[in-house]
C-alpha cells in the first residue's frame, strides 16, 4: 500500500488504529517476538543485553540504535545450521560497520555488497574475499575493479554495459572475474512495490522471458576473462513463505536446462535470494530459517530431477532476517499533545528526539513500527498514540498507530523494535540532524560500533 501523494495529512485514517492492533492486557509487557531475544522489562524498564536503557542513555546520549549482540550471533546461526549446505549472505546494505563484519565471518556467513563502501568496510574488517559478493544494478568501473583486485568472491552482473565493463577491466589486469547472471523471472512478490525485485517493470537483472538472460550468459561464456559461475534470483524483501520461490525457482532452472543443452556442461551454482521477513507488529509471522531452508531444498530438488539437473550448490540472501530483530532505537519524549479531530475523536501525538532522519522506513515504504515505554512502568489507561519526530514535515512519523500509557511525559523514554534493518544504513542529516550513534549491548556491558555524528562533523563537510 502507498503512502497518499500528498502526505500523510491527506490520507484516509482511523483513530481506531488498524484492524490488527488490538488493546494491549498489559501496557508494560513486551511482545517477545517484536524484540531481540535478551530484551526484557525489569519493574517497567526495559533491558538490553543485560544494559537498562536509561543507563545507556546516560552514557550515550539519544536518539540510539541499540544492537543486541548475542540475538544477532544467535540468529546469524540459526541460518548457518537451518540451511546447512548453503551459502548464506548477510545483507551488507541492512546495516554493516567493521564489528557486524566480523561477527558475520565468525558465524560463518558470507557477506553481500553493493558499492565500494560497503566493499570497504568488509576490506577493513579482514573478511576474507572469497566469501564476498558484488551487487548492484550500475557499479562504477572503480567498484568492479576494486573487486578484482582484491579477489572477490563473484560479481552479480546486472546489464549488458557491465558485462562489457567487467570483460575490459579482466583484459586489463589479467584477472579473471567469476560472475553470475542476475535474472528477472516474472514473479510478483506479495510486498510493497518498491522492494519487489523479480516482476518484468523494474531496474534488476536481464529477463528471462525477453531473451536477454539467455543472450547474457552467451556473451559471458564466450568472453576471455569471465568464468560464469551461475545464475541468480531475487524476488524481493520481507517475504513469508516460499509460494514466490517455488514459482521463481522452476523458471530459472528452465533456464539452467537450457543453458545445460546448449554447451554440455551444467552450471555450478543457483542463488535464490532470499528477503526473508520479521515481525514489525504482531501482524507478521515470520517463518523458522530450518523450515525455510527444508521447503526450498525440496523445491530445487524435485524442479532438478524433473528436468535431469544434478542439484547445484545453493545460496541464499536472508536480508533483513538476522540484523533485523537484533536491534532497538531508543528515543526521549519531547512533548504530548492531544489533537481534536473531526467527529469530537481524539489524536495523541508523542514526539521524540528523531524521527525521519534516523528511520526512513515509516514515510518511504509506509512501514509499521511498534513501541514501548523504556524507562518505567505505568499504571494509567492507555491512549492511542502516534510516535512522531521532530523534522519539518507532516510525514516525519516513526510509529503511526500504538497504544502507550496515557501518562507519558516530557523526558520519559520510548523504545521501537525491529529497527535494525535499513534504518541506520539510510540515515540521513535532513535538517542537518547528526546520525545517532550504534551501541553494542552484550552480558551487561556497552559500546559504540558506530559513533554518534556531532555538529562539527556536520560542519566539516560544509566548504563554503
Amino acid at each position: 500500500m502507498r503512502a497518499h501523494e500528498a502526505g500523510w495529512a491527506h490520507a484516509a485514517v482511523s483513530v481506531r488504529g488498524p484492524a490488527w492492533l488490538r488493546d494491549p492486557a498489559d501496557v508494560n509487557a513486551l511482545v517477545p517476538q517484536l524484540w531481540s531475544r535478551t530484551a526484557r522489562k525489569v519493574d517497567g524498564v526495559l533491558e538490553v543485553g543485560g544494559v537498562r536503557l536509561p543507563d545507556l542513555v546516560a552514557e550515550h546520549g539519544s536518539p540510539a540504535y541499540v544492537l543486541d549482540e548475542a540475538d544477532f550471533r544467535s540468529r546469524a546461526r540459526d541460518f548457518h545450521d537451518g540451511f546447512a549446505g548453503f551459502d548464506v549472505y548477510y545483507a551488507g546494505k541492512a546495516f554493516l560497520c567493521t564489528e557486524v563484519a566480523r561477527w558475520i565471518e565468525q558465524e560463518g556467513l558470507h557477506l553481500d555488497v553493493c558499492t565500494a563502501g560497503e566493499l570497504a568496510v568488509a576490506e577493513r574488517a579482514g573478511f576474507p574475499m572469497d566469501r564476498v559478493e558484488l551487487h548492484g544494478n550500475n557499479k562504477s568501473v572503480g567498484e568492479l575493479r576494486r573487486a578484482l583486485e582484491l579477489g572477490v568472491g563473484r560479481v552479480v552482473v546486472d546489464s549488458f554495459h557491465e558485462i562489457t565493463r567487467l570483460a575490459a577491466l579482466a583484459a586489463e589486469t589479467g584477472l579473471t572475474a567469476r560472475v553470475m547472471v542476475r535474472v528477472t523471472p516474472g514473479v510478483e512478490a506479495h510486498t510493497h512495490e518498491y522492494i519487489a525485485t523479480a516482476h518484468e517493470d523494474q531496474k534488476f537483472g536481464f529477463s528471462i522471458s525477453s531473451g536477454d538472460a539467455m543472450e547474457a550468459v552467451r556473451l559471458i561464456r564466450d568472453t576471455d576473462g569471465l568464468e560464469l559461475r551461475g545464475l541468480h534470483c531475487h524476488i524481493g524483501s520481507q517475504i513469508f513463505d516460499t509460494s514466490g520461490f517455488e514459482v521463481a525457482t522452476r523458471r530459472v532452472l528452465a533456464l539452467h536446462r537450457r543453458i545445460a543443452e546448449e554447451t554440455g556442461v551444467q552450471l555450478p551454482e543457483l542463488d535464490l535470494g532470499g528477503g526473508f521477513g520479521i515481525a514489525y507488529t504482531t501482524q507478521d509471522d515470520p517463518a523458522d530459517p530450518a523450515r525455510l531452508a527444508a521447503e526450498i531444498r525440496t523445491i530445487v530438488t524435485e524442479e532438478c530431477a524433473a528436468r535431469g539437473l544434478e542439484v547445484p550448490r545453493l545460496s541464499v540472501e536472508p536480508g533483513r532476517a538476522i540484523v533485523g530483530p537484533s536491534m532497538c532505537t531508543v528515543y526521549e519524549v519531547g512533548t504530548v499533545k492531544a489533537v481534536e479531530l473531526d467527529g469530537g475523536a481524539v489524536r495523541t501525538y508523542v514526539s521524540v528526539d528523531g524521527g525521519m532522519s534516523d528511520n526512513i522506513r515509516t514515510a518511504l515504504y509506509d512501514a509499521d513500527y511498534s513501541c514501548t515505554l523504556a524507562s518505567r512502568s505505568s499504571d494509567a489507561p492507555v491512549l492511542l498514540s502516534r510516535v512522531v519526530g521532530k523534522h519539518c514535515e507532516a510525514g516525519d512519523i516513526v510509529v503511526k498507530d500504538e497504544f502507550l500509557p496515557g501518562d507519558l511525559a516530557p523526558g520519559d523514554l520510548v523504545a521501537v523494535p525491529g529497527t535494525g534493518a535499513y534504518c541506520r544504513s539510510m540515515a540521513s542529516n535532513y535538517n542537518h540532524a547528526p546520525r545517532p550513534a550504534v551501541v553494542a549491548v552484550r552480558d551487561g556491558a556497552s559500546r559504540v560500533v558506530v559513533r554518534r555524528e556531532t555538529l562539527d562533523d556536520l560542519l566539516l563537510t560544509d566548504v563554503g
